[in-house]
């Protein structure tokens, strides 16, 4: 028997991992610096264009989008909640976790999308890509980092490759199931009146699920927040380097004032999905 206790030798899956890892580090590291530049070109240019307006300004705005698409009361809790995150005198850092998130999501959703339709029209594709989805919602968000960190290096991009694997899998479960759930009748009806596969989605199908879908996309929003901070221990900046700093250094005033922060972004980023899915 071995320290395992088992009868049999252990597999080296460990080093099968590592050795795979190696394979596609050096089989396609133009790959990587490739997606590494575009994202870092992406997150970078957004970030200076959101601190190119001036945070007051960009306050009111957030806030006026806020009443619009939901309620004046929202507008306020916005006005309020950023002008407070302002006055603790994190809205840099704060600047730095939208972009994260924005990014982290509008990805999620370019990729994720397309993937739901195709598996809620094929059958195949949802038996193979569902075992698929449910490893990247299992899977522990530390172990995410590894890879990620050896792939794309510290800092911004492998915060965001991170969040998406993490986060992608509702938008991906729900545009399916959002699909699937369209009354039969009607797309038998839109099948009498000679439509196409691309008709049938694009004018029955997708308007019909779009509040499921949108559902999937406010979840992808909240999983994205929840790793900020970890993402922040491969050097992802933004509000999760206050947390995480705070944590290792025993800070509770900071860790607050950071967790805080966190809270009043992911309250109105929620808010604001289900109002414009409510719409």
């Amino acid at each position: 028997m071995d320290r395992a206790g088992t009868l049999f030798p252990k597999l080296p899956l460990a080093q099968w991992v590592e050795s795979f890892v190696d394979f596609l580090t050096n089989s396609l590291s133009v790959v990587f610096d490739t997606i590494t530049a575009v994202l870092e070109f992406i997150t970078e240019n957004f970030v200076l264009l959101l601190e190119f307006v001036p945070p007051l300004l960009l306050i009111v705005l957030i806030a006026l989008l806020a009443w619009w698409v939901v309620n004046w009361k929202l507008g306020l809790f916005a006005l309020i909640g950023l002008g407070l995150i302002n006055n603790l005198g994190y809205w840099p850092e704060t600047i730095e976790t939208i972009a994260l998130v924005l990014v982290s999501v509008v990805i999620s959703m370019v990729v994720g999308i397309p993937i739901g339709i195709w598996m809620s029209q094929k059958g195949a594709v949802q038996a193979i890509i569902t075992p698929i989805l449910d490893f990247m919602q299992t899977m522990p968000a530390f172990v995410y980092l590894i890879p990620a960190v050896v792939f794309f290096s510290l800092g911004m991009v492998p915060g965001v490759v991170a969040t998406i694997i993490f986060s992608m899998p509702p938008t991906v479960r729900l545009t399916n199931l959002g699909i699937r759930q369209v009354d039969q009748e009607l797309i038998e009806a839109s099948n009498a009146f000679g439509s196409s596969t691309g008709q049938r989605l694009g004018k029955v199908q997708i308007p019909l699920a779009m509040p499921t879908i949108m559902a999937g996309i406010n979840q992808t929003i909240m999983l994205s927040l929840s790793m900020v901070v970890i993402a922040s221990m491969v050097g992802a900046p933004g509000l999760g380097t206050v947390v995480y700093r705070a944590v290792t250094q025993v800070a509770i005033g900071p860790g607050f004032e950071g967790g805080l922060s966190l809270v009043i972004l992911a309250m109105l980023l929620d808010r604001i999905t289900q109002g414009a899915n409510k719409n």
